[in-house]
């Protein structure tokens, strides 16, 4: 198992893409692995036949463990080999939340199943007044189920049957952990402007055919947006920075993340030094890095080091919507649908393209009011882009 970054400490192999017995090739992709912090393709360390295949589908190993033998063609699997390889036990620490009330009594500690504890937390069942019917008076699964259905009309709960359980990716506990944490450490303020894109919008028309011809990549508006907010952040810094201990970190380097949703998760890929590339260079840049993301071929340098994110649900007909901010950083933009609604222009109403824009905010490094001077400066650029991008 590769190391693929300074915290990583385990992966898990969620798919082969060799069978025992293939002929591999040095640089072919062997198995698919999960990260923390990304999944992409783990590639043949040499040429050989795959012997052995130790770690499963969806087995965690954690790093240096061994996940297969590659030999060479011809050669004999000695014994030992294959007891020296066995797969490596991970034990993890669980630790469990406790809860207030009748449900945590001492006395009940260790007389109840754990399925049992669950179900009566869940159906709010008092353990200290069942009788458990198990081995050694064990409150058992029954008796939580028959207790719930014994409870005064007014508190009688409704059972809802489950279609179906799904363990959390190792992706999306990363992200319930960095959201979690995010809440919990930031202090989140969104304020939001509507922006006219309609000289943005007629700028991408123009700007297209140019961008495809040399890149051969279509010119996105997040494309567009993102090299804006890179010229913004240089004027206000501080928007560029996170927070250490009681030290604000202001930073050198203009770092772009962009929220690119996979089927089941969500991954940052990072544009860095977004500031001195090209509207060109951040189209291609963009594009590589999406469809990387997509094969699961991302690096853990692809995702890291960012300093600031854009999140663009536009694409998903999503109007407006309150962004969390992607620890540490202390700002995210989120950039909402472009529509054609009403606008007054010069005192007469007319059909413009619309865009909501929201920024959420770590309040302990920035004010409300510099906020709204940031996210001014940027319905200020946006609303006039050809200074900038034409």
């Amino acid at each position: 198992m590769p190391k693929l970054g300074v915290t990583m400490t385990k992966g898990k192999v969620t798919k082969w893409l060799k069978r025992r017995g293939d002929t591999v090739q040095k640089g072919e992709g062997l198995f698919e692995l999960e990260t923390e912090k990304l999944q992409t393709v783990v590639k043949a360390p040499d040429s050989g036949v795959l012997r052995k295949i130790i770690a499963s589908a969806g087995t965690d190993v954690p790093i240096a463990g061994v996940v297969a033998l590659l030999t060479m063609p011809g050669e004999e699997l000695p014994d030992e080999a294959v007891s020296v390889a066995r797969p490596i036990a991970i034990e993890e620490k669980r630790e469990t939340t406790k809860v207030g009330g009748p449900l945590e009594m001492p006395q009940a500690r260790g007389k109840i199943s754990p399925l049992a504890r669950r179900l009566a937390e869940k159906y709010g069942v008092d353990i200290s007044k069942v009788k458990g019917t198990g081995p050694e008076g064990r409150i058992v699964k029954e008796d939580i189920l028959r207790e719930a259905q014994t409870k005064p009309a007014e508190e009688k709960v409704e059972f809802i049957k489950v279609a179906e359980v799904r363990e959390m990716s190792i992706s999306r506990k990363v992200i319930a952990e960095r959201l979690s944490q995010s809440h919990m450490t930031a202090l989140h303020v969104t304020i939001t402007t509507s922006v006219d894109m309609t000289e943005m919008t007629a700028l991408r028309e123009r700007l297209s055919p140019e961008i495809e011809n040399k890149t051969g990549v279509r010119l996105s508006y997040t494309d567009m947006i993102t090299k804006i907010i890179s010229a913004v952040l240089k004027e206000y810094p501080i928007l560029n920075s996170s927070l250490d201990g009681d030290k604000i970190k202001l930073y050198a380097d203009i770092n772009i993340g962009v929220a690119v949703a996979l089927e089941d998760s969500l991954i940052v890929p990072v544009i860095r030094n977004a500031d001195q590339k090209s509207l060109c260079e951040i189209s291609l840049f963009l594009k590589e890095r999406i469809d990387k993301a997509r094969r699961g071929e991302l690096s853990v340098d692809d995702v890291t080091g960012g300093t600031f994110t854009i999140s663009n649900m536009g694409i998903y007909d999503v109007e407006l919507f309150t962004p969390i901010i992607n620890p540490p950083q202390c700002a995210l933009l989120g950039v909402g649908k472009i529509m054609k609604k009403p606008w007054v222009v010069d005192e007469q109403v007319e059909v413009r393209q619309i865009a909501v824009f929201s920024l959420s905010f770590d309040h302990r490094i920035i004010d409300g009011s510099l906020a709204a001077r940031f996210i001014q400066r940027i319905k200020e650029v946006l609303e006039k882009p050809q200074a900038l991008l034409g």
